[in-house]
């Protein structure tokens, strides 16, 4: 586990050590023999060799012709729209000379935002396929339907596709400072059915902002996504989609992704990957009629040892799933720390089955799971806290195996009836420190993932749920089949209930918080506890966890 540990922060060093490298790469200083390519949509030429600003490439299909060197950059220019694609494919730089395709300021012109690639009835705005070391950043992507007929019809339309088609590994792909909105499979007044939103991830052609596939045995690694603004995409922001672990080493980090269609941050059968400082909002949008119009902030499937931390998951939308962020089946060590959750529709904490040792700690949520089913539409009712025995349609249910929530500060207002459900398979449970603030009432339901929990009397194994704090003895509904051997109770005095900054969660009740937690122990049959490690030096605010911790995300 401590080595998992380390190979996240190398991660996040290695990307740090890229940016200044290919920084000065960009400011023109080039290794020997590398090669500074050209293209200006309205002064170029594509009889041009491409060498200079005077000899400009025209268009991006010239330039997907290069045959890209170790060391080459592409330089698009900034302030102008390029109609078409960039295919970049089967080219390969260096960790000390990667490739670089980025936008730059022409000599005489004084425009400084970035190209945009108008990639309108094109699959992708760029492609790179089987490719390794290389930079793309600096560049907007809009790709808004097709004109006529359907001039390249595909199952998807990307800004940003990442994809292994090949035998051999891809490795070192920086993605940064990419805006990427407007992205739509269909034209404007396109009308999805209404049983669409009902399918588990979409059955029909979407827009996408940036996807990494692959489903070779080759793997795809070190892969940074960071700085990059994504809006308004029928489907997916960000999406990792793999096989057997056959993407890892990813880093997703200060990116802002607002009205997707469905999900902001998605990944499949991944592996070691670090997710900060994102703010999402507002997933599953349907102010389009093209979007999907459902879609948790972040969720997880089939992955493994996925850090989750300072993040804002806020306003997630949709008839079903839609929390904040939530752990789909089939994952392991996926771990949610130091995030903010606020005001989405299906919920906080949502473990689905077959996972193991997976946590959500030092959290705030506010306001979240206040979806009511069979209201707009909605087929599954929003949860504050649910531990659901899902694992696939046609599958025995199987609860998530050492689940970890402790120390988050959950509160719900009076409008709002805070509701829990934890499937009875599910073994090994861990319920402490937590302020449980609900201002209205509070009930259990069934969860409900396509095929409802059977009620029955057999109850989850291995419970450890102690010393969490209540607003009174009504809070937790006790029809959940456990309940909390030595609960606290009172008003813990938020300096601002309601509102959306960490430091409103601050409790002024400070008796009644400080150093009256526990120090959270290993449930019976887990010797792994929580990776990267079960007891956290600081809360949410970075405040030190000395000695005994207090109760909720914040130490007074």
């Amino acid at each position: 586990m401590k080595n998992l540990s380390i190979s996240i922060i190398k991660v996040i060093m290695a990307s740090l050590i890229r940016s200044l490298v290919w920084g000065v790469l960009i400011l023109g200083q080039s290794p020997l023999l590398a090669t500074n390519y050209y293209v200006h949509p309205t002064k170029g030429s594509d009889a041009n060799n491409g060498l200079s600003q005077a000899l400009a490439f025209r268009t991006l299909q010239k330039a997907s012709e290069i045959v890209f060197k170790p060391g080459d950059t592409l330089f698009l220019a900034c302030g102008q729209r390029y109609m078409g694609a960039l295919n970049v494919s089967d080219i390969a730089g260096t960790q000390d000379h990667p490739i670089v395709v980025t936008g730059r300021v022409w000599d005489d012109e004084e425009r400084t935002e970035p190209p945009i690639i108008d990639f309108k009835g094109h699959p992708n705005g760029v492609f790179l396929e089987n490719v390794s070391f290389i930079r793309l950043s600096n560049l907007r992507l809009k790709g808004n339907g097709y004109a006529g007929a359907d001039p390249n019809p595909s199952d998807m339309r990307c800004g940003v596709l990442v994809m292994n088609t090949g035998k051999q590994m891809m490795q070192h792909i920086d993605l940064t400072d990419l805006v990427i909105d407007a992205v739509y499979y269909e034209n404007k007044g396109f009308q999805r059915g209404k049983d669409e939103v009902r399918t588990a991830n979409g059955t029909q052609r979407y827009g996408w902002g940036i996807r990494v596939i692959n489903r070779n045995d080759a793997i795809i690694k070190q892969v940074t996504i960071s700085n990059c603004s994504v809006s308004n995409v029928a489907h997916t922001g960000i999406k990792l989609t793999g096989s057997s672990k056959n993407i890892s080493d990813v880093a997703i980090l200060n990116n802002s992704v607002t009205r997707t269609g469905g999900p902001g941050i998605q990944m499949s059968g991944v592996s070691s990957v670090y997710v900060a400082h994102n703010s999402v909002s507002h997933s599953g949008s349907t102010d389009d009629s093209r979007k999907w119009g459902r879609g948790s902030g972040l969720w997880t499937w089939g992955a493994s040892h996925v850090l989750i931390e300072k993040n804002r998951f806020l306003h997630a939308n949709g008839p079903g799933d839609s929390a904040g962020a939530h752990i789909d089946f089939n994952c392991d060590n996926i771990v949610l720390q130091y995030n903010l959750s606020a005001h989405n529709a299906g919920g906080f904490c949502e473990i689905l089955g077959n996972n193991y040792n997976c946590a959500y700690r030092y959290n705030i949520s506010i306001n979240d799971g206040h979806r009511v089913k069979g209201i707009d539409g909605a087929f599954q009712e929003g949860k504050v806290l649910w531990l659901s025995g899902y694992q696939g349609r046609n599958k025995a249910r199987k609860g998530p195996v050492n689940s970890y929530i402790y120390n988050n500060t959950i509160y719900t207002d009076a409008d709002i009836v805070a509701k829990i459900a934890i499937d009875n398979t599910s073994r090994g449970i861990c319920i402490a420190n937590n302020i449980f603030y609900f201002e209205g009432p509070a009930k259990t339901v069934l969860g409900d993932q396509y095929k409802p929990d059977v009620l029955s009397d057999k109850s989850a194994k291995n419970v450890f749920f102690e010393n969490n704090l209540f607003l009174n003895g009504s809070t937790w509904p006790v029809e959940t089949g456990i309940e909390d051997a030595q609960p606290h109770f009172g008003n813990p005095q938020f300096v601002k209930k309601g509102g959306m900054a960490l430091k409103d969660y601050m409790p002024q009740n400070v008796d009644l918080i400080k150093q009256k937690g526990i120090h959270i122990p290993l449930l019976p049959e887990d010797t792994i506890g929580v990776w990267p490690t079960l007891h956290l030096k600081e809360d949410i605010l970075g405040n030190p966890v000395s000695g005994r911790p207090s109760l909720g995300a914040i130490e007074p």
